[in-house]
């Protein structure tokens, strides 16, 4: 059996690299052996129809020998070839037992049953590779995405240089209408830029260049703004860029993800490793038990020959072709239909795992809602409110957190640029907390009533009924607390669920997921509140980052199966812990495509229950060709032992089979996103 699954280069970076000849060397060679035993089974069919008709018009033997003969030649070539190889290791596999049970008919004077065996299974190779390679073509076309060259400025002139030759620093003009050569950092221009290469988002994104104000913590491309940064293979629209090359072309995110689909294909899935140790040991006692046949005659009233014959037949039929291919086609088919919609599934284990998922645990900000918390009022206690919004501004703006961006936004509204010049050292992050820091020797805390609490802080009844208020209506608190003035304003955020996640959350309780849980850093009330307007069936509140881990583990150890979607960051953690890690909005972030099993490059949600879906029909496909490869064995073994089928429709049962498999779990390929906009 021909070995339809080699062939993708495992290595990104060469994909990517041998672009500039367009065509990768090592497909160009799968593409003509393809070709080649497309031509040799035609030959093969040509010579078998010229045997069988001088079969019949001519009395001699010869001629129509030499036909068959030259038959086998051609449809047994390739299958020879795969044969040796393997014997050369040791091996005996599928396509040995076929060229043995050739072979034996051909001395048995069988040459038209032989020959009509090596057709039908040059045939079904020549198909299965056919079929196989649709699944392929959409992986493979990621590698058309980047472009060959760049147009970089060296020197005070602009050069055309091979992509990998471009360096990290490096200044590149993308012109209008063009690709995006590398992951990089706008620093002049505006334009519009379709993403939907790689995140799959339908609508270019707008994107501008990095103001000086921005640069807070260097230029770390995962830490950059969505509008400031641009990926490699992307389309720029009607606006000139000029971009720093953060990334060289072997890590761009394109690269890392060609790089990581094709190795998807080499994890293989438990069932995969179900029938690869049924065919390690069965292949070696069909043949034993097919050799034992061979001698029936000795305890049977029949000759030799009939004896061999039978043997042959059995062989055929105990073939376990389609079960070799049933599940990898699948599983192929399912990681190129999830490539497709931007859906990196990092091989057949996580396909299979997700088919069979009880709870779906989600982290709230950014990934139930929008992750951009809007500010909606501030309360100030002991102080002037410009004292306080300077102080927020001070210690905000050296964080990262969504939640310190929108502050950081608000207290720029506030104060329209008049801003005291704050000296703030000693920062500390704490995290699900808050932050500490320390402004002209007194330490600054902002962040959560625990943080408030267990730093020595006493809270108001007034305090509380705010914060209880505030909950109530699902905002969000940030408390401020100064070392020598006590409480001193409380900042109020909301963070809108996301756009269309009801119905993501109903369809996902619909394909057969029993509890959708949210587990957040969040005061447990707003979380509650969020929870219940999703239709969440389990809302736990007020988690650190351990404790989500341990909300993981406690579903994991009562034997139920679980997925953690987080951003791939801050969740790492619980998504490693979860029987399969989901990262959303996965594009550019290294943790991420690192850590998750499944990792959602663009930042949609449908997409989730997209992929869902797909590894449930992926598993009962799966099923039903292992029902079918198995039956197929079991029904020709005992039929072929017994006389039941002559050599002739054993072959076509046998070889039908292993094509129907193939072409069932291409189905896979049409799968349609419901939820898809």
């Amino acid at each position: 059996m021909s070995k339809v699954l080699a062939g993708i280069k495992a290595d990104g970076t060469e994909m990517i690299r041998n672009q500039k000849n367009k065509k990768n060397p090592e497909e160009n060679g799968i593409k003509t052996k393809y070709n080649w035993e497309i031509i040799f089974t035609i030959l093969c069919f040509i010579f078998l129809i010229l045997g069988l008709i001088l079969e019949r018009t001519t009395e001699n033997n010869t001629v129509h020998h030499i036909a068959y003969y030259i038959a086998y030649f051609f449809g047994g070539y390739f299958a020879m070839k795969e044969a040796l190889a393997d014997i050369v290791k040791g091996k005996f596999e599928i396509d040995f037992l076929m060229i043995f049970a050739a072979v034996g008919a051909a001395i048995l004077g069988k040459h038209s049953e032989g020959t009509l065996l090596l057709f039908l299974f040059s045939l079904g190779n020549s198909l299965e590779n056919y079929a196989l390679e649709r699944a392929k073509k959409q992986i493979k076309a990621l590698n058309d995405l980047t472009p060959s060259t760049a147009s970089v400025k060296r020197d005070g002139e602009i050069v055309s240089l091979p992509i990998e030759e471009v360096k990290l620093g490096d200044i590149v003009i993308v012109r209008a209408g063009s690709k995006v050569p590398v992951d990089g950092v706008i620093i002049l221009g505006e334009s519009s830029v379709n993403q939907a290469p790689i995140t799959g988002e339908s609508n270019p994104v707008e994107k501008m260049a990095l103001k000086k104000d921005e640069i807070r913590f260097g230029k770390d491309f995962s830490r950059l703004e969505e509008k400031n940064k641009v990926f490699a293979g992307t389309i720029n629209g009607e606006g000139v860029l000029e971009v720093e090359v953060l990334k060289i072309s072997a890590d761009s995110t394109l690269s890392r993800l060609i790089k990581m689909v094709n190795e998807a294909e080499s994890k293989q899935s438990p069932t995969q490793q179900f029938t690869k140790n049924i065919e390690k040991y069965y292949v070696p006692f069909i043949l034993l038990f097919v050799i034992i046949l061979c001698f029936a005659f000795l305890v049977l009233s029949e000759t030799p020959a009939e004896s061999f014959y039978r043997a042959m037949r059995v062989l055929v039929g105990g073939s376990p072709c389609a079960l070799a291919i049933s599940t990898p086609s699948a599983v192929l088919s399912g990681i190129a239909r999830a490539a497709k919609e931007r859906v990196l599934i990092k091989g057949g284990k996580a396909l299979e795992v997700l088919g069979g998922l009880h709870t779906i645990a989600f982290d709230k900000t950014g990934t139930l809602t929008e992750g951009i918390p809007i500010v909606k009022n501030i309360e100030v206690y002991n102080m002037t409110e410009n004292e306080l919004v300077n102080i927020l501004f001070a210690v905000e703006s050296l964080s990262t957190h969504p939640i310190a961006k929108s502050i950081v936004k608000k207290c720029n509204e506030i104060l329209k640029g008049n801003r005291n010049d704050i000296k703030v050292s000693d920062i500390k992050n704490i995290a699900g907390k808050g932050i500490v820091s320390v402004i002209n020797n007194e330490k600054v805390y902002i962040g959560s009533r625990n943080l408030m609490i267990e730093s020595g802080f006493t809270l108001t009844q007034e305090t509380e009924d705010k914060i209880d208020e505030f909950a109530e209506k699902g905002y969000t608190t940030m408390i401020v607390g100064l070392e020598n003035k006590g409480i001193s304003g409380i900042v109020s955020l909301i963070d809108e669920p996301r756009e269309g996640v009801k119905e993501v959350v109903r369809t996902l309780k619909e394909i057969g997921v029993a509890d959708i849980m949210m587990l957040s850093g969040d005061n447990p009330k707003v979380a509650q509140t969020i929870g219940s307007e999703l239709g969440i069936t389990t809302v736990k509140g007020g988690l650190l980052p351990e404790d989500k881990l341990k909300e993981i583990e406690k579903v994991k150890n009562s034997g139920l199966t679980i997925a953690m979607v987080g951003d791939g960051v801050n969740d790492a953690p619980a998504m490693a812990v979860s029987n399969v890690g989901i990262a959303m909005g996965a594009a550019g972030s290294d943790v991420a495509l690192e850590t998750a099993d499944v990792a959602l490059l663009a930042d949609k949600l449908e997409n989730l229950a997209f992929v869902i879906g797909l590894s449930k029909e992926a598993k009962k496909i799966i099923r039903q060709n292992l029902i079918i490869s198995l039956g197929m064995i079991v029904f020709l073994i005992p039929a072929s032992l017994f006389g039941l089928t002559e050599m002739g429709p054993t072959v076509i049962f046998h070889e039908g089979t292993t094509v129907a498999v193939v072409f069932n779990a291409l189905r896979l390929l049409t799968y349609k996103n419901k939820l898809k906009k």
